[in-house]
């Protein structure tokens, strides 16, 4: 199963990607893909020692495509490099079994860097090899953007969650997700409202998400415990009475159920 997991900034999409990643590799086999310019996913999951990204390593860039980011316009590289044993050999494992792998991809700087293309086609053909050709579950940390995946990627990947919290500002960044990600070819978008307060909030996104099309796959409560979590570098995985995570721990069962079923 390939999951993405996207939103607004700030609105806690990476610590829904990174809580997902640890809940389901306590079952299956999991890739963690940070592919957010802020990188944070590591962090989340209480992993804070440096890890390179790939759009950073110009001498395996050059030596996969034939050219390194910052080359000359027009000059000539692989458009399909070599990239599967990449995955493997890149990724940090989160825990001593490696259920668990997380891979950093980093973001293409795209002033004074000349042709960016050799790093960008670099990103997107590991992503490629991620989603449809291995079998294990991957799940995206994406920006609001989701500028790495084409449409070939797109329309491997199971299920698009947009994350969204009460405001209109966070439901407008979801309409727009929403027409991109069926632009180019995701046919299931759902949501998780996060940050709930109240009745009255769930009920206000749930209608207007209704009013997008967007089934929403669960919420999670507002949590002091994901703040903590945050202050401490600690996954959220660690506080088990949080009611955050148990929320996080049932929409996993919904996302399980959800694939099944289809």
């Amino acid at each position: 199963m390939k999951i993405a997991v996207t939103g607004k900034g700030g609105v806690g999409k990476t610590t829904l990607a990174g809580t997902l990643a640890v809940i389901l590799s306590q079952k299956y086999k999991v890739y963690a893909i940070d592919a957010d310019p802020d990188m944070n996913l590591a962090g989340s999951l209480g992993i804070h020692k440096p890890i390179s990204p790939i759009s950073k390593m110009k001498d395996l860039i050059k030596e996969r495509t034939g050219a390194e980011p910052g080359s000359s316009f027009g000059e000539v590289f692989k458009i399909n490099p070599t990239i599967s044993d990449l995955p493997d050999s890149l990724s940090t494992d989160y825990d001593a079994e490696g259920n668990l792998k997380i891979l950093v991809m980093g973001t293409v700087d795209k002033g004074g860097e000349g042709c960016v293309c050799p790093a960008s086609v670099m990103l997107k053909a590991i992503l490629r090899n991620l989603i449809i050709k291995k079998d294990e579950i991957v799940i995206l940390d994406m920006e609001a953007g989701i500028e790495h995946l084409g449409r070939r990627t797109a329309e491997a990947v199971d299920v698009m969650i947009i994350v969204v919290e009460p405001g209109l500002k966070s439901l407008e960044t979801a309409s727009r997700i929403k027409k991109l990600a069926t632009d180019i070819g995701i046919r299931n978008v759902v949501a998780v409202i996060n940050k709930v307060s109240s009745k009255t909030e769930e009920k206000f996104v749930q209608e207007k998400l209704g009013e997008m099309g967007v089934e929403v796959l669960g919420s999670i409560s507002r949590d002091d415990l994901v703040v903590r979590a945050d202050m401490e570098g600690l996954p959220l995985t660690d506080y088990p009475d949080s009611v955050a995570l148990q929320s996080i721990e049932k929409i996993a069962g919904n996302i399980i159920l959800k694939e099944n079923v289809s």
